[in-house]
């Protein structure tokens, strides 16, 4: 079968196109989807790249979030019949995990697709029937694939850790990246304000068309902690968004109203940053990590997106092979959105 994969870790040169892999077989609850559409993540960078502890079995399929139409079920399957149009949740639980039946999955052992187990991007891929959803009939598979990562670490980290409320003021550090342009939109729907730090004018424009009331363009206000304190009347916002880590902490601390909470869901800059702790401890500032969603969540954000309350924004769609020219958009922050590559 067709797929991308990872040869080895380094740079564009391990990342392959080939057409001889085995097709997977369905074991007892799983299900074999005929993959139609996945979408790219910047875990994918990291993964091609190796990081401590991961360790892959190689050839690696890449690629987290896919969407396609059921071809095959295992043994004790009752939720899926060949030909359903399913997408898929990419938080795959450790069957074994006391977190598993607490509705909170992620917070226990838990892998990611393309991360540390074979991914998506291939003709046909095998997952637990828990992690499917069936899809309407005439949604598209790309929007369906290019929201699950994004969609579910957005409406996780921003509800179930964040407990977002109507009324509340949201900074949304980025505004291009999938994270983001779902965040945005999230906070909206919940009844916030929400404030966006694009890296450029034409990203902020595009921030506001998809729900932002205020957009700060960061090549003209690099100090842009300084302008959200001026726009708060020297109050800050309640909420912080922030994925992007090392470069932004600092200034994502001092746009935080005392009380309020600073949600940390990447760190795409990096990852150390020498906290003064005087800053969380005297304005009382609630710092939260949040990583994926159960699958709970990821139900109730594509419910959104299929009813159309949420847009996921696809800047780019590719052909499979097209996977280097895929990698290297995504690395250089190309396209505002997601790229979707097609099968």
């Amino acid at each position: 079968m067709r797929a991308a994969v990872l040869r080895a870790h380094g740079g564009p040169e391990v990342v392959e196109f080939v057409e001889d892999l085995a097709v997977p077989e369905p074991g007892v609850g799983e299900v074999r989807v005929n993959i139609k559409a996945v979408a790219l993540n910047r875990l994918d960078l990291f993964v091609r790249a190796g990081f401590r502890g991961l360790e892959l079995e190689f050839p690696h399929v890449i690629c987290a979030d896919g969407a396609g139409v059921v071809d095959a079920v295992g043994g004790g399957v009752t939720q899926f019949a060949a030909g359903d149009r399913v997408c898929i949740d990419p938080t795959i639980a450790d069957p074994d995990s006391s977190a598993l039946y607490s509705g909170l999955e992620n917070q226990g052992r838990m892998s990611i697709m393309g991360g540390g187990i074979s991914g998506t991007a291939a003709e046909y891929v095998v997952v637990p029937q828990r992690n499917l959803l069936r899809m309407p009939d005439d949604f598209d598979f790309g929007v369906a694939a290019a929201s699950g990562l994004v969609g579910v670490t957005a409406w996780h980290s921003m509800f179930t850790r964040g407990g977002l409320q109507a009324g509340e003021s949201v900074l949304i550090v980025g505004a291009g990246g999938g994270v983001n342009s779902i965040s945005i939109q999230i906070a909206k729907l919940a009844g916030a304000k929400v404030y966006v730090v694009g890296s450029n004018a034409e990203k902020c424009r595009q921030a506001e068309a998809i729900g932002a009331d205020v957009t700060i363009n960061r090549e003209e206000e690099p100090q842009w902690s300084r302008v959200i304190y001026k726009l708060t009347e020297r109050r800050g916002v309640d909420v912080v968004v922030d994925n992007v880590g090392q470069a932004t902490m600092g200034q994502s601390i001092r746009a935080c109203r005392t009380g309020g909470r600073i949600l940390i869901v990447g760190g795409s800059s990096g990852y150390q940053y020498e906290l003064n702790i005087a800053q969380v401890f005297a304005r009382q500032i609630a710092i939260i990590g949040s990583t994926m969603g159960p699958h709970r969540d990821y139900v109730s954000v594509m419910q959104q997106v299929f009813e159309g309350r949420v847009r996921t924004v696809v800047g780019a769609r590719l052909p499979l092979h097209d996977i280097r020219k895929a990698l290297d958009m995504l690395e250089r922050y190309a396209v505002f959105g997601k790229i979707v590559l097609e099968l």
